[in-house]
């Protein structure tokens, strides 16, 4: 495993799905810039942790799965399934209790061994049918 693969998987385990900020710095570059699977997009990590407390606050026991992982030099390109319970308000949606979930793809581009850039698109017509109870949660 190389480092940017070691380092995409430190960042859904300890950034997102535990929300260990502490390791943001370790992972990101300073100017990082990202587009998230729910359309948000931000610069450097002040704007990251507010998206990430965002998703948190809405979702409980909210996980990043990997399904795949792609690395071609500096990019690492992810096949992702994002899932938690929906407890609060989210995109519009009063919470329902559910377990939620949606794919996505990522794509990380590294600058010496941290990510300068994120972009992840996110299936949010399927999230928005689970949201309006029309779907099941994927696997």
């Amino acid at each position: 495993m190389n480092i940017y693969e070691k380092q995409v998987k430190k960042f859904y385990s300890e950034i997102w799905d535990k929300k260990n900020f502490e390791e943001i710095s370790n992972i990101l570059q300073n100017d990082f810039s990202f587009r998230g699977s729910l359309n948000q997009e931000g610069c450097g990590h002040e704007e990251f942790k507010v998206y990430i407390n965002y998703v948190h606050s809405a979702l409980s026991s909210y996980k990043c799965i990997i399904k795949d992982l792609v690395v071609q030099n500096e990019k690492v390109f992810a096949k992702m399934i994002f899932t938690g319970v929906h407890d609060s308000d989210f995109m519009g949606y009063p919470p329902t209790g559910k377990q939620i979930s949606w794919s996505g793809a990522a794509l990380f581009i590294f600058s010496g061994q941290k990510v300068s850039s994120l972009w992840v698109l996110g299936d949010l017509k399927k999230l928005e049918e689970e949201l309006d109870g029309k779907t099941k949660p994927i696997t």
